[in-house]
């Protein structure tokens, strides 16, 4: 069956994606602005903010589950489903923890990069892992960041190790993420349940170091608010991806890097020469191939399902019509 055209949507059909396209722009654009966030939790060092919303989001992501009335998949996931879930867990915690880092230590450019190289690393990965065959385009695209790597490495004096590390960090652990059969937030909740004890241990182990009590009550609420800056946009995310195609999800997944690589620049003021333009120029021609390969109607329905820069895999099953 041919992919439907908005002209062949019923109207309640076109609201409900009009909604979709509306949540996903929205978790979107809130992802790319974290780079004004995180700086606003100075001075607490990016460990202690990294373990404050481990923990504070899987307060909220517990409640929400909760009131989803989501425990069942818990119960039932398997010993070897947890095991895959704390895995899962450490990776997204790191991939957390140098976001955090990028964006405080002002490499915030260098993290945008990260997410846009990440769905060519993720295409990567799965012909290493899961033998799935690569098309022309695809090889030609991941060739292209290869040789924008090289340039940037050249322009940086050093591997750009922030991207790299975003990238394959969050590329294995969608990888890890398609043998675990949980939602985004019963997903996110059961990674934060295996970490949230952990960075307590950390936190209570500050002592005095721990500016959650020590820096006035506006950056005590600010603490708090990493709990809601995290599970927000992934509820948006959610809900985005019960409405509207996966396609049209996969081309507002580039909103976030695309706002982060602006406010490195243009708020921030990054350095940008000439050298790292072109590697830049080079990972966007990448990005371009790949997502005309993506909507090519021959290959659409074959095409992976787009994930949030914050963890999850993907939209969950079935479709939602209001």
């Amino acid at each position: 069956m041919p992919p439907l055209t908005t002209s062949a949507l019923t109207s309640p059909e076109v609201h409900t994606q009009g909604r979709g396209i509306t949540y996903g722009t929205a978790a979107y654009v809130l992802w790319g602005l974290f780079p004004a966030y995180w700086p606003l939790l100075v001075p607490a060092q990016p460990l202690e903010v990294l373990a404050h919303r481990v923990v504070w989001s899987f307060v909220l992501l517990a409640i929400a589950v909760a009131v989803l009335r989501r425990w069942r998949p818990f119960v039932e996931l398997s010993g070897r489903g947890w095991l895959i879930v704390t895995a899962a867990a450490v990776l997204i915690t790191a991939n957390w923890g140098t976001y955090i880092y990028a964006v405080n230590s002002r490499h915030i450019v260098e993290a945008a990069l990260g997410y846009f190289i990440t769905p060519l690393v993720s295409v990567a990965l799965g012909m290493i892992f899961l033998k799935e065959r690569l098309r022309l385009s695809q090889v030609i695209a991941i060739g292209v960041v290869v040789i924008a790597v090289i340039v940037l490495t050249v322009d940086y004096g050093r591997m750009p190790v922030i991207s790299l590390l975003l990238a394959c960090s969050f590329g294995v652990y969608g990888l890890l993420k398609k043998k675990v059969p949980l939602d985004a937030v019963s997903s996110l909740a059961a990674e934060s349940a295996v970490i949230a004890p952990i960075a307590l241990v950390y936190l209570l182990a500050l002592g005095s170091a721990n500016t959650f009590t020590t820096e006035g009550t506006g950056h005590t609420l600010m603490i708090l608010s990493t709990g809601i800056v995290t599970v927000i946009p992934l509820l948006l995310f959610g809900a985005g991806a019960q409405r509207i195609p996966l396609t049209t999800m996969g081309m507002l997944q580039y909103l976030a890097p695309i706002l982060q690589f602006v406010w490195g620049v243009f708020v921030a003021h990054e350095p940008m020469p000439a050298s790292r333009w072109i590697g830049f120029a080079l990972v966007w021609l990448a990005l371009a191939i790949f997502t005309f390969d993506a909507l090519r109607p021959s290959t659409r329905r074959h095409a992976g399902a787009p994930r949030s820069p914050e963890g999850n895999a993907g939209p969950p099953r079935g479709r939602r019509s209001g």
